[in-house]
């Protein structure tokens, strides 16, 4: 062959190259056909959808557990806010009870002191009075023990006067018994030491005999004789 002819055949085969399609880029950078792109895009939409109402169904199996669950806590929670408002305002009232028992009864420990000084007082004007006469000094303190038993009374102090009164365990105090046919049984013969309360309550109790009633063998020489 010369060569003229394969000058000639080698132009044809480079022609026949020139005029072929070129290929698809999309091949080149192996990237899919678009027809499969869809598909797979459709297979995951597809999948996320079923996720998703799988996430909702179990959504909604769980929340009336869920929700009796935050009703219980509520319930707990809402019992221990109302304990601990119960608490403190009981907590209130007794320090207010307690400031007000305070005020009222701030002076007892100091009228505990001075009623043995006013019995002790009262004891030596009764030996003055028994010792007949009058005189300045005994009127001087008589004055003193009424200005005492006025101060007591201005402080809320009362005394206890159990002469004649049946006998009150609260407020009285039995220091012997002894027969007695004037005064009936259980009632006060006569009082040994005054008593003294502040307010209501009791700073001392009243020393007192208590009768235990007649002899029997009075009653019976009695019932003889008015038979």
């Amino acid at each position: 062959m010369s060569e003229a002819n394969q000058e000639k055949e080698f132009e044809e085969d480079e022609k026949l190259i020139d005029d072929m399609p070129s290929p698809d880029p999309t091949l080149k950078s192996g990237a899919p056909p678009e027809g499969i792109s869809a598909m797979r895009s459709a297979e995951t939409t597809s999948a996320s959808n079923e996720k998703g109402s799988e996430n909702k169904s179990r959504q909604s199996e769980d929340s009336p557990d869920q929700l009796t669950q935050l009703k219980a806590e509520l319930a707990k929670y809402k019992d221990v806010a109302l304990r601990s408002v119960a608490d403190l305002d009981n907590y209130r009232k007794r320090m207010a009870r307690e400031k007000d028992d305070a005020i009222r009864y701030a002076n007892t420990g100091f009228l505990e002191r001075l009623i043995p000084i006013l019995d002790n007082f009262e004891l030596g004007l009764q030996a003055a009075k028994a010792g007949g006469g009058h005189s300045a000094v005994q009127d001087g303190m008589m004055m003193v023990s009424k200005q005492l038993q006025d101060f007591l009374t201005s402080c809320g102090v009362e005394t206890i006067d159990a002469t004649g009164q049946h006998f009150d365990p609260n407020v009285h105090e039995a220091i012997a018994q002894e027969q007695s046919a004037e005064i009936e049984e259980g009632f006060v013969i006569r009082q040994l030491r005054k008593g003294y309360r502040l307010k209501d309550r009791l700073i001392r109790p009243a020393n007192v005999v208590v009768s235990k009633g007649a002899f029997v063998g009075e009653d019976s020489a009695t019932t003889g004789a008015g038979a």
